[in-house]
């Protein structure tokens, strides 16, 4: 079953990322004569998306709305591919990310850097969305999407061009990955990739969602989190423990040693340390997701570059 129904008119698909369970879930706002996807994901996982919305009674004829959080590949690479399947389709995102969905030619190349020859198998095409076609939303605005009416706050700190959706009626807010990942039955843990990485900002982003007080909030990866505020407790611990960790390593900076001189040594030794601290305390099967599915190496990337600019 690639489909989890939260009522009769909401519901996430999962697009059984890698072949993972759990690891990326969009969002399905059923409103008007049509539907709103909120962060559709990787053009890869297409046909997970497709056989999703088949079993919910959908097509992606449907598709009207594409709600990002933000604009990082496993989120938002699809959405020029169901625009251009599906013209009548508005994408909205923030000022930050929209001319990069508009024109992602840097944002392809900087993610190059990082996934190399992965791109392709990792991500799929990422087709440019038309400008006519792309809505920005920012702090204060407010969608409707025919009887349904979700708020819009800004919410940097993982990326800065993230923002998070609230639809009150229902206590729900989709907050991307302000939330952290949390695939069933594991804890939650941060993600933090380069190179948007704010401690601070993620931090007050929590609380504005709070602010919301929302009766659940739905992560990206993965599901519905019933206890907000004890969820964000518990990432914000887990983000300021790996930013401490971090800061050490860059800290122990001996160039005799290549084990505390080389940045790829110590992101090794960090996604090592990752690795046992969750195997030590969850199950096997979100952890295998974690660590296969996303990888804690390239967290300790965005976070060494955190401090590196705190210390320039």
């Amino acid at each position: 079953m690639k489909i989890h129904t939260l009522d009769a008119r909401t519901s996430i698909v999962d697009l059984r990322f890698q072949g993972y369970r759990l690891a990326i879930g969009t969002g399905v706002l059923e409103y008007g004569d049509g539907i709103a996807l909120v962060d559709p994901g990787p053009t890869t996982c297409l046909a997970a998306l497709r056989a999703g919305l088949d079993e919910a009674g959908f097509e992606l004829a449907d598709v009207r709305a594409i709600l990002l959080s933000h604009i990082h590949l496993d989120h938002a690479t699809a959405s020029g591919t169901i625009v251009r399947e599906v013209p009548e389709a508005r994408v909205y995102v923030h000022p930050f990310g929209a001319i990069h969905m508009i024109r992602p030619e840097r944002l392809l190349a900087s993610a190059g850097r990082i996934y190399g020859d992965r791109m392709e198998t990792l991500w799929g095409e990422f087709l440019p969305v038309p400008e006519e076609s792309v809505t920005e939303v920012d702090e204060g605005d407010t969608l409707q999407l025919g009887d349904r009416t979700l708020r819009v706050a800004y919410t940097p700190g993982h990326a800065k061009h993230h923002v998070a959706y609230f639809e009150e009626d229902r206590g729900t807010a989709w907050v991307g990955d302000v939330a952290g990942i949390r695939i069933p039955p594991g804890g939650v843990i941060p993600v933090t990739p380069v190179p948007d990485i704010d401690v601070e900002a993620w931090n007050a982003s929590m609380e504005r969602v709070m602010e919301w007080s929302p009766d659940r909030v739905i992560p990206t990866h993965f599901g519905t989190v019933e206890d907000p505020g004890a969820h964000f407790a518990e990432l914000r611990d887990e983000l300021a423990r790996w930013a401490r960790y971090v800061q050490a390593s860059i800290a122990n900076e001996d160039p005799a040693n290549p084990e505390t001189a080389s940045d790829p040594s110590r992101a090794r030794k960090f996604a090592a340390w990752v690795e046992d601290d969750l195997r030590s305390r969850m199950p096997a099967e979100p952890v295998d997701t974690y660590i296969n599915a996303f990888g804690a190496r390239d967290s300790w990337w965005g976070l060494a570059r955190y401090w590196r600019k705190r210390s320039s």
